[in-house]
């Protein structure tokens, strides 16, 4: 099932339950996709691109947060919060910092990596 497929579905449950917040934010991912589709680049969006689009998505409300909670405008700052958890549950699970620690070390024993010199090789 595609991002757009799943954002389609959503958006009807949503519409019956009648929850706004989920429903802005699925309209505006929805939005987004087809401003993608219909920009007339000729790029069929996969997987990877419509990741990016999420990201880039809650990218602009963290920085809108970040200004509404710099003016204490709580009453928007509301409003991108909720936005960004509705985005960032169809974006896929993070490493955590341990899952990360181990993943790295790991690559530096198989590549026997041993210093500073050998950091191009693990990158």
């Amino acid at each position: 099932m595609t991002l757009e497929e799943k954002i389609a579905k959503d958006l009807i449950v949503a519409m019956k339950a009648r929850n706004k917040a989920t429903l802005r934010s699925l309209r505006a991912i929805k939005a987004e996709i087809l401003l993608h589709n219909t920009s007339g680049s000729g790029v069929v969006l996969d997987h990877t691109g419509e990741i990016k689009i999420l990201q880039r998505m809650v990218k602009q409300r963290k920085e809108s947060l970040a200004m509404f909670e710099e003016q204490s405008r709580e009453d928007l700052a509301v409003i991108e919060r909720e936005e960004i958890e509705v985005i960032a549950a169809f974006l896929p699970q993070q490493m955590g910092e341990e899952e990360l620690t181990t993943f790295v070390s790991a690559l530096v024993t198989e590549l026997g990596a041993s210093g500073m010199k050998d950091m191009g090789r693990v990158m």
